[in-house]
């Protein structure tokens, strides 16, 4: 099953984008449904919601004045403690039953507005943010819903910020214009990336970068952070650290288009017992490598022994996010070295350039394969001569400096 999480502001949209999905077939579990039911009338929730707000709070029918309850409960901060006390873990039990109810092959949207603000993104294989500018959702709160200004100003400024919802989005849904240009691209969401993103969840199947290299961009390492913290939460206390390493972790250097990710682990036989969860957040394992690169007799004394260059790789099943996860042993050289490695770029601009030349000779190389085993053999190979002189330089780098891990 998979799992995206989808938010946005109050009058960004969500519901048009979230109807939108259910009619291409997604199953939609929706916080604010849920969290109408759970202080119907008659229920435990609402009169909870009586004895903490007092009883103005409840039309003449019994049910229940949202819009009085709202002032009450957005004037100040203990109000809306109070409120989510109330509420919030009756929709997580409600939520819990519905996502459990859904099929095995099935795409589960589940509609949460206060997601960024609870951090539950790491929780769902994707987030998608909807949104729309402040002045665009107020107009909308005002002139469409008919509430009071004060009253949809102080919604506004108790949700996440615009920033904050950068953060964790994996898909940006612009819908300051017409709601028929964010179907469009809510259907091409569907189709280039949740039905595969499903499939190859439910087949463990790992995607493929191009192998092009692309100039170096802003969003990587907010990209790889989102998939650190689903890392963490799938791996729990079997990660003993988690880093986002490799070509994209070097700010300027040039790289195909695919994150690497390092997970830490006590020993081997705690990332083999992450095989499943780590299948299950998104990352099926693609082998089991007995000898990392670089090759073990770049090393001195125990660093010889092939044991310790020993690894577990894993992918992503998202063919949004192409990335690479290797779980090596914590102080094994495979693991120290990716973090020198890293580090010593960064601080080296002229090992940098010289690095993108070789990845450049190496395109070239595997271009002249017709066979991508091959021509990912070919890339391997070019670039090793260079890895051969950057082990012993990036390590007479951390002496000079200092570095440790």
């Amino acid at each position: 099953m998979l799992r995206m999480g989808l938010t946005g502001g109050i009058g960004a949209g969500k519901s048009t984008v979230a109807k939108e999905l259910v009619e291409l077939g997604a199953v939609l579990v929706d916080a604010d449904v849920i969290a109408r039911e759970i202080v119907a009338p008659g229920s435990e929730g609402l009169a909870e919601l009586v004895d903490a707000f007092g009883d103005g709070i409840l039309l003449p029918d019994g049910s229940l004045n949202r819009p009085t309850l709202a002032e009450k409960a957005f004037a100040n901060d203990d109000a809306r403690a109070v409120l989510n006390a109330i509420t919030h873990p009756r929709v997580g039990r409600r939520t819990a039953e519905l996502v459990e109810a859904a099929a095995d092959d099935a795409i589960l949207v589940q509609d949460i507005p206060l997601l960024v603000e609870g951090s539950m993104a790491p929780a769902f294989h994707l987030v998608a943010v909807v949104h729309a500018g402040e002045q665009e959702r107020l107009r909308r709160l005002v002139d469409l819903r008919g509430m009071p200004e004060s009253d949809a100003k102080a919604r506004i400024r108790a949700q996440a910020t615009g920033e904050q919802r950068r953060e964790v989005a994996d898909v940006w849904l612009d819908n300051t214009g017409e709601p028929e240009a964010v179907v469009e691209v809510v259907r091409r969401l569907w189709e280039e990336r949740l039905v595969p993103f499903e499939q190859n969840l439910r087949t463990r199947t790992v995607v493929h970068a191009e192998p092009v290299l692309v100039a170096a961009q802003s969003q990587w390492d907010q990209q790889a952070q989102r998939l650190v913290a689903r890392l963490a939460l799938a791996c729990g206390g079997h990660a003993v650290r988690i880093d986002h390493v490799g070509s994209t972790a070097v700010p300027g250097l040039v790289a195909v288009d695919m994150l690497d990710l390092q997970v830490t682990v006590a020993d081997l036989a705690a990332a083999d017992a992450l095989v499943e969860p780590l299948a299950a957040a998104g990352f099926p394992r693609i082998e089991q490598i007995d000898h990392d690169t670089p090759k073990p007799s770049y090393g001195a004394g125990g660093e010889t022994d092939p044991a310790v260059w020993s690894m577990r790789l894993h992918g992503s099943a998202d063919p949004g996010r192409p990335a690479r996860v290797a779980l090596r042993v914590d102080g094994w050289p495979g693991q120290q070295f990716s973090l020198v490695l890293r580090d010593w770029l960064r601080d080296d601009a002229e090992a940098v350039h010289e690095y993108a030349e070789v990845k450049r000779a190496a395109v070239r190389s595997a271009a002249d394969e017709t066979d991508p085993l091959r021509a990912a053999s070919s890339y391997r190979d070019v670039k090793e001569p260079w890895f051969d002189r950057a082990y012993h330089r990036a390590w007479d780098w951390a002496g000079s400096t200092g570095w440790s891990i």
